[in-house]
């Protein structure tokens, strides 16, 4: 896996990953920046959040579960001191579907934080307390 983050003004940066994917990450006015795009520990978080969905999705889709709609809200509490690293991470899915069973999406959730999403354990193997939950909406009720 490969990526190059190329300096474009100020505290603006451009990202691009070895597939060709670019996202901008920028600072905040009060730091140079023009909040033109995310924050780098931003990135961390939705990567984290990316990597827990395709795993939950993945699962779901693999037990034949008829999602319509996958959501995963991120919460993250930062240390006050510098280095402001993350210090807790709460991962909340919000599945919705037809005729879902709560036992595969209990089950999904479950596999993707301990055994398949290595960006949740890594951070959890850096001291960081990641925690998940889901609630799922059934459209058929």
């Amino acid at each position: 896996m490969q990526a190059t983050v190329k300096w474009v003004d100020g505290v603006q940066f451009l990202a691009e990953s070895g597939t060709g994917h670019s996202v901008v990450m920028d600072g905040p006015e009060d730091h140079g920046g023009r909040n033109t795009g995310v924050r780098p520990m931003e990135m961390l978080l939705m990567g984290i959040g990316g990597c827990a969905s395709f795993d939950v999705m993945s699962i779901l889709n693999k037990a034949r579960q008829q999602v319509s709609d996958c959501r995963c809200e991120l919460t993250a509490e930062r240390a006050d001191a510098v280095p402001a690293v993350f210090t807790k991470i709460h991962l909340h899915f919000v599945v919705t579907g037809t005729k879902l069973k709560e036992a595969q999406v209990s089950r999904a959730v479950e596999l993707s934080a301990t055994k398949y999403c290595s960006a949740s354990m890594m951070m959890a193997a850096a001291g960081v307390a990641v925690s998940h939950d889901y609630e799922v909406i059934d459209l058929a009720q």
